[in-house]
């Protein structure tokens, strides 16, 4: 299995100048993908597309066959559609992509260290056997905790319970820590003129704004945060 981040768009140019200022590289025109190294994000201009994930496979029949119990399930172009608790689509997709998605050692872009996908779910548990079936194993966490993170083939998504978040969230959020170097990279993002969804200052006892949120022009969120 691979996996891309799509994010809509309502403005192409907008997207890929966002994603090239925070120093992405794009890796494919057709699609347009834009990549850290580590999160691989497609631009898609699609008036019908949605923030989601997508999963490539050779065939998606078995997984199918069980989700369609707890799942609705919609027929696609090239796969499958659905939605996990969180309201996270996302799309399976019959065959391999036409594209290379190679990872690199490292993340490289200006927003840190990637460490993957965050979602706030209505039904952890639901959530869990949605991509459980998809081939995510635990890596730590319960159900439950309310707090876990899965993972497939390198690619991580972290699952939290409602209210356990005292700031913005939007689903799905790519997740970067930076620890003690945090703040010299909101500096960073700061000087690229890049407009903030919200300024955190929750966690840190003087008030100092230590973890930030942005969004992209198709409303995909990204977390900065310290740890």
């Amino acid at each position: 299995m691979q996996a891309l981040i799509q994010t809509p768009t309502p403005y192409l140019d907008a997207s890929i100048d966002f994603y090239s200022k925070l120093g992405f590289k794009q890796i494919s025109e057709n699609p347009i993908i834009f990549s850290d190294g580590k999160a691989n994000i497609e631009i898609n201009p699609n008036r019908y597309a949605r923030a989601g994930l997508r999963f490539f496979k050779d065939s998606w029949s078995v997984e199918i066959s069980k989700l369609k119990a707890i799942a609705e399930i919609h027929p696609t172009k090239d796969g499958h559609l659905l939605a996990d608790p969180s309201g996270v689509w996302i799309y399976l997709v019959d065959g391999k992509p036409g594209f290379d998605l190679k990872e690199e050692e490292l993340s490289f872009s200006t927003l840190g260290n990637y460490m993957g996908i965050s979602l706030e779910s209505t039904d952890a548990k639901k959530s869990f056997e949605i991509y459980q079936i998809l081939g995510f194993q635990l890596a730590f966490g319960s159900i439950d905790s309310g707090f876990f993170a899965l993972t497939a083939n390198g690619f991580s998504i972290s699952i939290m319970k409602p209210n356990s978040c005292p700031h913005l969230f939007f689903n799905p959020s790519l997740t970067f820590f930076n620890g003690k170097n945090n703040l010299e990279v909101i500096a960073k993002i700061r000087s690229l003129e890049i407009q903030m969804a919200e300024e955190i200052t929750y966690f840190n006892k003087e008030g100092i704004v230590d973890n930030i949120i942005i969004r992209d022009p198709g409303g995909l969120g990204f977390f900065i945060f310290n740890d």
